[in-house]
């Protein structure tokens, strides 16, 4: 399968373009946020979108934007599936943290206690060399918690050097039968950069995935519907759709030459056998939703426990300690952090996000009780959408 996931997950420390700003005489309201993302569509920018925006519990803006397809004309539903991609990531990350709780594994435990091959990791001198550069062995094993929050110095074939550039095409352009193989393809390819040493963007949370399968006999995708979709009636997630849902699930676009034009290496919606941690689960707006109201209920919904509230709590602190992640943010276990307000001031301490190769959004803040996402199907990613969507936000609530 050829699928042009040089753009499977996102990359956050890109450049952030600005949203449209808003005139300091008037207050802003979620017509003025409706308004700028038709302005986007008409601009052909996008082709359309879905919002959902909750705080204390009450829908405050839900609506769907322009056309899921449009070659055949077909209006955006709020009930679309989308291709979450790195949205991914945080789910699998609470999931596992589950098995953390059930004593499986300790945070800095080395992974080569569990997984082959990851006591013989080999790391680039000369990334510029790719997959020939040569190699020193890791100084250090690779913990659980470095790969839960991507310091374990693994790459993930987005940077462009020429050793991403190799990674990218042995985990995804190349079969992979499970999620075992793309694994074991990881660690055949050296690393950029010893372990602990910084904050890379990683593929590490397939690491995860298989971890998962290792600590509960199950596969990724069968965990992740006992764990976290079926209690929290998430009916419309997960790796592979129905026809039925299938067929809700927009296309995807990019724009070429100042015009919007369907992306054809769009992945397809089921046919899939790697339950990957990095990307692949498919959701609708209200799906994820549920799933970020839980994170805001310290853990539970619908009468489940699905995670303890003090996991929660020690998963979205920093665990990189004096490492870089972005200016005023830092990472935890499976999520990005906002430390200090922006210079906008349009965002909340302790506020935490992630977003997806197509440009999906989320993020959660508990000190406002309040989430927002957006999604579009739009390549290759771009964070202004995210940006937007935040900026937009805070200037209604505040």
């Amino acid at each position: 399968m050829k699928y042009n996931l040089l753009w499977c997950c996102l990359l956050l420390l890109s450049p952030i373009l600005s949203a449209q700003p808003q005139p300091a005489t008037k207050a802003a309201t979620f017509e003025d946020y409706a308004a700028f993302l038709q302005d986007e569509i008409v601009a052909e920018r996008i082709a359309g979108a879905v919002s959902l925006i909750v705080k204390d519990g009450k829908i405050l803006h839900q609506d769907a934007f322009g056309l899921s397809d449009r070659e055949a004309s077909v209006k955006m539903a709020t009930d679309n599936i989308f291709h979450l991609m790195s949205m991914t990531k945080p789910i699998i990350s609470v999931a596992f943290m589950t098995l953390y709780e059930e004593g499986k594994f300790s945070l800095d435990d080395p992974v080569s206690k569990y997984l082959p091959g990851f006591d013989q990791l080999k790391v680039a001198t000369d990334i510029s060399q790719g997959k020939a550069s040569p190699t020193v062995p890791a100084a250090k094993p690779v913990t659980i918690r470095q790969i839960l929050s991507h310091t374990a110095g693994f790459g993930h074939g987005l940077s462009g050097s020429t050793l991403d550039n190799e990674l990218a095409m042995a985990l995804y352009y190349s079969p992979q039968e499970n999620i075992a193989s793309r694994v074991r393809t990881l660690t055949e390819v050296p690393m950029p950069f010893q372990p602990g040493e910084r904050w890379f963007y990683s593929a590490s949370p397939d690491v995860v995935a298989l971890l998962i399968e290792k600590f509960s006999g199950k596969t990724v995708a069968e965990f992740l519907q006992d764990r976290i979709f079926a209690p929290l009636g998430m009916q419309n997630t997960g790796y592979n759709m129905t026809d039925e849902q299938a067929a809700r699930l927009p296309k995807l676009y990019k724009v070429a030459e100042g015009k919007l034009v369907q992306d054809t290496n769009q992945m397809p919606a089921n046919g899939h056998t790697v339950y990957g941690g990095t990307h692949g689960l498919l959701s609708t707006a209200a799906d994820y939703g549920k799933f970020c109201q839980m994170l805001l209920d310290g853990g539970q919904a619908n009468g489940h426990r699905i995670i303890k509230e003090e996991t929660l709590q020690l998963m979205t602190q920093s665990q990189i300690g004096e490492l870089t992640y972005a200016p005023g943010e830092t990472f935890g276990l499976g999520f990005a952090i906002t430390t200090d307000l922006p210079e906008d001031g349009l965002s909340s301490v302790g506020r935490y996000y992630w977003s997806g190769a197509y440009s999906t959004f989320f993020f959660v803040d508990p000190a406002n009780d309040l989430y927002a996402i957006l999604l579009t199907q739009t390549s290759p990613y771009t964070g202004k959408y995210g940006d937007a969507l935040r900026k937009w936000v805070y200037r209604v609530i505040k």
